[in-house]
């Protein structure tokens, strides 16, 4: 049964707040809502979530759609940005946008295409679909953050994600571009890798910038 786009974005804020910011429920004011909220309404009626004193919890039952919900969103994220190239606000609320039509199977299809990713363009992570599960059993893994590659490991360049110019730069001068191959070759106190003959260092923060396609 397909819910509204409102109750989709009531269910994917109540799994951040309870999966990933360790909250057991989410206020109506963090919400943007009220007691009389019709896409409130319409989850409470599918069992999908519970209303006490004005905090909304979500049950078990609406665990895996609000699961989805946050997968689709964050795989339209990545759509955007890796697919379309739109970047910053125009390319947030393109994925707000589209997430929503992520149904019957057109997740997996998008998620296939990106080669399964783990996290959206801001470092979250997203949750993993079936097609995920197999892929990483016949031995494909998705796009990762080079933060998480082991001092040793070859990875091919899939994109950069930030939005500063500056560090844009720097990164396009070191031949970090999509399509190109590097190698690590230290984790610590600093990143180093290569690209080519080429050798460069970089802090964490712009290591987690950098995302790359393993396998």
């Amino acid at each position: 049964m397909k819910i509204s786009a409102k109750a989709e974005e009531i269910l994917e804020a109540l799994w951040i707040a309870t999966e990933e910011q360790g909250d057991n429920a989410a206020s109506f004011e963090t919400l943007g809502i009220g007691p009389t909220d019709e896409a409130l309404g319409e989850l409470d009626r599918l069992a999908y979530v519970e209303v006490k004193d004005e905090r909304v919890y979500l049950r078990p039952e609406g665990r895996p759609e609000a699961r989805m919900t946050v997968r689709r969103h964050r795989l339209a994220e990545r759509l955007m940005m890796d697919v379309l190239n739109l970047k910053g606000a125009a390319g947030n609320a393109k994925a707000c946008e589209f997430e929503h039509l992520l149904h019957q199977g057109v997740d997996t299809k998008i998620c296939t295409l990106l080669n399964h990713p783990t996290t959206c363009p801001h470092g979250n992570p997203i949750p993993p679909g079936e097609c995920c599960e197999q892929a990483r059993r016949q031995g494909e893994v998705g796009v990762v953050a080079m933060t998480e590659l082991k001092a040793g490991e070859k990875a091919e360049i899939a994109y950069f994600a930030t939005g500063d110019t500056k560090k844009m730069q720097k990164l396009m001068s070191m031949g970090v571009l999509p399509g190109n191959q590097l190698l690590l070759t230290r984790t610590y106190p600093t990143f180093v890798f290569k690209v080519g003959h080429s050798e460069f260092a970089v802090d964490t923060e712009l290591a987690r910038e950098i995302f790359v396609r393993k396998g």
